[in-house]
């Protein structure tokens, strides 16, 4: 999309059918998040859905485009556009938008939903465009394709969402005359909304006092706040003070749930493009030029790598931090080449305990500090001949202690789940160490 920013195209698509039409949105705008390590993505590699008719039952506040509020509805009656109608006035939207260079988006209209496991395998899998063409016959749906058409593989994994766990994300853009400037904004207004709204997260880092929710690409977004609960980012929107602003919507995300995380695998399917959480046995760590981070790791699967590299910031820490025979998880995407798997969580489940020499060992018998007998032949007593196979050795303290660790909030993906957002606190040990 010209711009990068699908959101917008369907804040478009909204203005188009509901603010200047006489449709009714029915439900929260969708934004859903899908496999975020499938190698041919998009940046964020979002679906996003929406469903139109006539509203009926409450509804809510949800955003301003136009200058004009926009409401969605809980329920709609059994009257329903036609197809014919919705493609006539989104397929100009999309070609108005659409970058042939830069995506291969698609349409997918529907009055069935496809089956759940379609949004399940899109959220964790790469998928078979032939897997979807079958459903979208199925379920007699219409689609419409750009390029290559790998877009409608999102669309029907998109409308196969049925939230379990689920957040809110207060979406801004910024005026069209604005896009690819400076974007201009008070940090401490979103420094206080963080604090203010103790269901938002992933907006504003505390140790490095920096804005996590303003994005650098000259797209059309000004900022994205997100949370748990919509009513209290809008009351967030309201202490957030930024440039003039063009429109806003409150979309309905799987962001921040790990979805994309496969928990229960076997060896035949920890195949790369994929994200898990595989427990494993320190076995190494080691810091390379550039400042990545890697650790071995002993899994019932073989030996595995997990890798932090620079952008995780103070994370790395907690990888050099690991010492052989601890017990840990990891949670991240397994990149083919080279085969590691890249950390986006850390839970340290168990540490091993560590020692250090102090001295040769003490004779015994005559009270003199013992010499080493020769490489790998323990230490005797000079003196009276006493022999000794261990020097004295002290227990290390540990830096790092049992519980989860998580990269500063920049550095997350869009799928993965805060600790905040988990009601878990990173061990103040590290929060200290880090600070320092």
């Amino acid at each position: 999309m010209r711009g990068n920013c699908t959101t917008f195209l369907a804040t478009e698509i909204i203005r188009e059918l509901v603010i200047d039409g006489d449709l009714d949105l029915i439900g929260y705008p969708r934004l859903v998040r899908l496999n975020p390590a499938i190698p041919w993505k998009t940046r964020g590699n979002g679906s996003l859905c929406m469903r139109f008719g006539r509203g009926k039952g409450d509804k809510r506040f949800i955003g301003k485009i136009s200058g004009k509020e926009l409401w969605c509805f809980e329920d709609q009656t059994e009257w329903e556009p036609s197809v014919e109608f919705l493609v006539g006035k989104i397929t100009p939207l999309v070609e108005k938008f659409h970058d042939p260079d830069d995506s291969d988006p698609g349409i997918v209209i529907a009055d069935r939903r496809p089956s759940p496991d379609f949004y399940r395998k899109g959220v964790t899998r790469v998928m078979k465009r032939s897997e979807v063409e079958d459903e979208i016959a199925r379920i007699g749906a219409r689609k419409l394709e750009w390029g290559c058409g790998r877009g409608i593989i999102g669309c029907v994994c998109g409308l196969a969402w049925e939230p379990g766990d689920r957040t809110f994300e207060l979406l801004v853009y910024r005026p069209q005359e604005r896009w690819g400037t400076e974007r201009e904004f008070d940090p401490s207004t979103i420094e206080r909304a963080e604090h203010e709204i103790g269901s938002s997260f992933n907006s504003w880092e505390d140790r490095s006092r920096k804005v996590a929710m303003v994005p650098g690409t000259p797209c059309p977004v000004m900022y994205g706040f997100r949370g748990d609960v919509p009513n209290d980012l809008i009351l967030g929107h309201g202490i957030i003070k930024t440039e003039p602003q063009d429109r806003w919507v409150v979309f309905e995300t799987n962001q921040g749930t790990d979805d994309h995380i496969i928990t229960d695998f076997t060896e035949e399917e920890f195949i790369p493009n994929s994200s898990y959480i595989v427990r494993g046995t320190v076995e190494s760590v080691e810091r390379i030029r550039g400042g990545h981070t890697f650790v071995r790791l002993s899994t019932e699967f073989g030996s595995l790598t997990g890798a932090a590299y620079e952008p995780s910031r103070e994370f790395r820490h907690a990888l050099d931090w690991l010492a052989r025979g601890d017990v840990i998880e990891i949670l991240g995407e397994l990149r083919e080449n080279p085969r590691s798997l890249n950390i986006e969580k850390m839970h340290v489940i168990s540490l091993a305990d560590e020692y250090s020499k102090v001295s040769n060992p003490i004779c015994a018998r005559c009270g003199r500090t013992m010499s080493s007998a020769g490489k790998g032949q323990g230490y005797r007593c000079r003196r009276c001949g006493t022999r000794s196979d261990e020097p004295i050795m002290r227990k290390n303290v540990r830096w790092i202690v049992p519980g989860w660790y998580e990269p500063p909030t920049a550095a997350r993906r869009h799928l993965s789940k805060p600790l905040k957002r988990m009601g878990i606190q990173q061990p103040v040990e590290f929060v200290n160490c880090r600070n320092q």
